[in-house]
């Protein structure tokens, strides 16, 4: 038996292949085929765009995948939601669609949008989004540089965004947030009640958000005379439960635990003068809670 698993191609692909592999699965893509190779043999990849994901998990031609928040609600899919998997294209958080517009213009909300006309990819969740505020105007779909469009071809835009740079590369003001989006790994709901392919999922799911838990963090070691210990203590973050272990020398002990690694090198200075010896900077893969 075997898991048949989407992988999204387009934005998301490279970032998705780097987290598998930091979950432990390696795999290959040949840039003339759909169909990449993965060393688990009791899993096959098809790489599909995270906007077409959810139809086919949703029609079993696909039994898991992985794609955003945002197409799943489009789709209107009737998919399981196994996990959420909070990484993106460039940071490891959620995109936001916005609805944007020339920085010159008078829209200062969506209210003011009446009789416009509105570019986007996500027509239908704009759609839903302007009959909520009570708004009606055109949505057109937007076959990509939607950024360009405003004023001539639109008056605003609904676009996805992780910083906003492009936006403002491109003359654009963000009114509002229509949507948060994260990535997401839906399943197929026949395959989720298969008891194999529902553990399955869920070992995929836990090694997955192993791997987004040790993103940006690295494990330290070192050792410390027992009575140095408190002061060693007190240079590490207060929320952190180190782990202490006794050495061959009962006068000594090693001290091991899981710091951020962008405040390694203020705290390995400290460290240093609070009299730890031995100390190692070590990277991590997962961490599985």
């Amino acid at each position: 038996m075997t898991l048949k698993l989407g992988l999204p191609k387009g934005s998301l692909q490279e970032s998705s292949i780097q987290l598998f592999r930091r979950a432990g699965y390696e795999i290959s893509v040949n840039p003339r085929s759909y169909f990449p190779t993965i060393d688990d043999p009791e899993m096959e990849c098809m790489l599909i765009r995270a906007q077409e994901m959810a139809r086919y998990v949703e029609d079993g031609i696909l039994d898991a995948g992985l794609t955003g928040k945002d197409w799943i609600l489009e789709n209107e899919a009737n998919v399981v939601e196994a996990a959420d998997l909070i990484y993106a294209k460039q940071t490891f958080g959620k995109v936001r669609w916005v609805l944007a517009v020339p920085e010159k213009s008078p829209v200062q909300s969506v209210k003011d949008l009446q009789g416009k006309i509105i570019a986007t990819e996500l027509v239908g969740v704009t759609k839903r989004y302007l009959a909520q505020n009570g708004v009606k105007a055109k949505v057109e779909f937007s076959w990509g540089a939607t950024e360009v469009k405003p004023p001539v071809l639109a008056d605003a835009i609904v676009e996805v965004t992780e910083t906003g740079s492009s936006l403002r590369a491109n003359g654009l003001r963000i009114v509002e947030t229509v949507l948060e989006s994260n990535t997401k790994l839906i399943a197929n709901t026949a395959a989720w009640d298969d008891p194999w392919k529902r553990e399955k999922i869920g070992t995929l799911v836990m090694l997955l958000k192993g791997a987004i838990e040790a993103a940006g963090k690295v494990g330290l070691m070192l050792n410390v005379r027992r009575s140095d210990l408190e002061s060693v203590l007190g240079v590490l973050p207060a929320l952190k439960r180190p782990t202490i272990s006794q050495l061959s020398d009962p006068e000594w002990v090693a001290v091991n635990t899981v710091i951020e690694e962008k405040t390694v090198r203020e705290i390995i200075p400290r460290l240093k003068a609070a009299n730890a010896q031995g100390i190692v900077e070590y990277p991590l893969n997962k961490i599985v809670m």
